[in-house]
């Protein structure tokens, strides 16, 4: 039996999926979370819930300690990382409500450590392969669960990070289409690189909720859209995820 971590964010970390839940506090080296972690049962392994925000959303997202969150995983034995994120869509065919599994991130943060190396050994740096920065083994389980459920999903997409609360300019929500970027959000690059550095296999399943402000011919993205969107359609990530963790060895 597996170990799971899943770290859900906005709209997307309720603790009730899990089955005989427990609250863990777990200390980390770089502190404490702003929740208590989530333990219970899914799909017969071991689930470990992680409200990204705190389960009240007090944090916003440059603040959040991910150094603290995948640290926490790690402690409690996680042997794979599922997260959940609202995105905004950069492209025309990524609509509202549609499950985009990342494959690749642009990382324009710039307030947020992003390793847990702040010193090296002597003649022992340490440098993480990052070309795959997401675990192909969990994307293909989340692949394989939005095809059984028919759910309408992309089985890739490159995600662009930028720091948070603040929404895009309509410039930049131009510049990173031209970058590549499909959709955009405000927590997955720190995540996915700390994971990585850490050596715990991730995957992210991304669910759009809007097209940020670069589509003129729609109002540019409000929270309160946002929200809406996830209420029609957390069920849907919510019962991936269940499909894909139960589909586990």
């Amino acid at each position: 039996m597996s170990i799971i971590g899943i770290i859900g964010g906005s709209g997307l970390d309720n603790p009730d999926i899990l089955q005989s839940p427990t609250d863990e506090r777990v200390s980390t080296p770089y502190g404490d979370l702003p929740s208590p972690i989530r333990v219970g049962s899914m799909g017969g392994h071991t689930v470990c819930l992680v409200a990204r925000h705190g389960r009240e959303h007090t944090v916003p997202p440059t603040q959040v300690n991910y150094r603290a969150v995948i640290s926490a995983l790690r402690q409690l034995g996680c042997t794979g990382i599922l997260s959940t994120t609202a995105v905004g869509s950069l492209r025309e065919d990524i609509r509202r409500g549609d499950l985009v599994v990342l494959d690749q991130f642009i990382d324009f943060t710039r307030h947020r450590p992003i390793s847990f190396h702040e010193g090296f050994q002597p003649h022992s740096p340490v440098h993480t392969p990052m070309a795959e920065p997401f675990h192909n083994g969990l994307r293909g389980l989340l692949v394989k669960a939005c095809k059984d459920l028919g759910i309408r999903h992309h089985e890739r997409g490159t995600v662009v990070t930028i720091e948070g609360p603040r929404f895009s300019t309509r410039a930049e929500s131009n510049m990173f289409r031209l970058w590549g970027a499909d959709v955009i959000n405000m927590s997955i690059a720190p995540e996915c690189i700390l994971a990585n550095e850490a050596a715990i296999p991730y995957a992210s399943i991304a669910m759009s909720t809007d097209y940020d402000c670069w589509k003129t011919d729609e109002p540019p993205v409000t929270w309160d859209d946002i929200l809406a969107i996830f209420r029609q359609n957390a069920e849907k990530v919510t019962n991936v995820l269940i499909r894909a963790i139960g589909g586990m060895n």
